[in-house]
């Protein structure tokens, strides 16, 4: 048995949540290997509306255990809350989360020093979360990091200690006058540090690795999108982990020989939220319909999401650079009252055409596209694959030939029961 991995083909958003959901019954083990809060996987069913930050979205099936992979950076604070929301909802997360002991810890002091360095960074910045994303993976490359397992420890108090002054000599350099935000953001943290040590905490490389000799599934839960890579993605307006297919061998502690089937996830169009190139953007009324049929706002920061049309090049790269075996197509329905449908092809970069994306993301890129026909018919309420349009279906063929891998699932709708499974995963 192998581990199947899904993620993202764009800059994230692109439903990832409501397919792992989908697809949670055919698995034992559903687990998270890399990013962390900044994540916002959105699940819809029985009319319930569910945003999760950290938690493995198979967390609602009693079926499947939910590992926080060592890849991840975790926010006790953040992690409880998100904890007792489902508590009320009647989820026995105890029974179903287990959390790694290698996994680093996101300190109120990482989130302080994210504001200070985007704050110093003025018209440049990149747009993060303010979630403390960057600077707790900064310090875990710097092998200055807390890891989950020290909680346990005799000396966490010392090392939590001298982490945080480093810290604040960090805050005093750039001048940040809302230090007095710590004492409260403190003293949750510190609170839900004992909360945490009442879950299970596991090698989890030990743990998946038995998992995959007993023959048991797993399915490795991407966040952000490809596109959003610290290595390959539109650097430096990026998140901070490895999102592609490698991240799952470093984020969970498993071979690349492992990987089975690689499940990425595209919108039928694009979307991007804080800053970064977007070619295909649409800074226009058909940008805002697209925003408001899709209803595209951040559901980790509430942000307007950036909308354009859907972008080949890039698509087809992320499938290189992830080895993607099935492709999703998610919001098809957004695009059901648009009469043309132009989708991007190619670039021309300086004037010359290429359907490479160029390294100097500040050169002058025009996408080119071609204009396909919409289906103009509503999908929401689309249960047999052959109810679907005939136009829909040759966009979808359309993007089959230009990527080269089939689309196996088209989702027509939020809830997970608009979701429609074209072959046997």
């Amino acid at each position: 048995m192998k581990v199947d991995v899904l993620l993202g083909l764009q800059w994230g958003d692109e439903g990832k949540g409501k397919i792992v959901d989908v697809l949670t019954p055919k698995y034992d083990v559903i687990s998270r290997f890399q990013g962390g809060p900044n994540a916002g996987h959105t699940l819809e069913f029985n009319g319930i509306k569910h945003v999760l930050h950290l938690i493995p979205s198979g967390i609602f099936h009693d079926t499947a255990k939910n590992i926080i992979g060592n890849g991840v950076v975790v926010d006790p604070a953040i992690l409880m809350e998100e904890i007792s929301v489902l508590d009320k909802m009647g989820v026995d997360v105890k029974s179903r989360l287990l959390l790694s002991k290698k996994a680093h810890l996101i300190l109120p002091t990482h989130k302080l020093l994210d504001a200070a360095r985007e704050e110093a960074k003025g018209k440049s910045k990149i747009g993060s979360t303010l979630k403390g994303i960057g600077p707790t993976y900064t310090d875990k490359i710097g092998r200055d990091g807390i890891r989950i397992g020290d909680i346990f420890c005799d000396n966490f108090s010392d090392k939590y200690q001298a982490l945080k002054a480093k810290h604040i000599q960090l805050l005093n350099f750039y001048n940040f006058t809302k230090i007095e935000q710590l004492a409260e953001l403190e003293d949750k943290w510190l609170n839900s540090i004992e909360k945490l040590k009442q879950f299970e905490c596991v090698d989890s490389e030990y743990y998946i690795n038995n998992k995959i000799s007993e023959n048991k599934k797993i399915l490795a839960e991407g966040a952000q999108g490809s596109l959003l890579d610290v290595d390959f993605g539109s650097y430096p307006f990026v998140t901070s982990s490895n999102t592609i297919c490698a991240g799952a061998c470093t984020g969970l502690g498993i071979a690349p020989s492992k990987i089975g089937k690689v499940f990425g996830i595209f919108k039928a169009y694009c979307t991007r939220v804080g800053s970064g190139p977007f070619p295909t953007e649409l800074l226009d009324e058909v940008g805002e319909k697209l925003r408001k049929n899709g209803n595209e706002f951040g559901s980790t920061t509430g942000r307007p999401r950036r909308c354009g049309w859907l972008d080949l090049p890039s698509l087809k790269y992320s499938i290189m650079i992830n080895g993607v075996t099935d492709l999703i197509m998610t919001k098809a329905d957004v695009l059901s009252d648009f009469a043309n449908i132009p989708v991007c092809t190619s670039y021309k970069c300086n004037g010359i055409e290429t359907n490479e994306i160029p390294f100097d993301i500040d050169c002058d890129i025009t996408p080119v596209f071609t204009n396909l026909k919409g289906w103009n018919e509503d999908l929401t309420s689309v249960k047999d694959l052959s109810k679907l349009p005939a136009e829909l279906m040759d966009y979808v063929k359309f993007i089959e030939e230009y990527v080269n891998v089939p689309v196996t699932i088209i989702s027509v709708g939020p809830d997970r029961t608009q979701t429609l499974i074209r072959t046997e995963l």
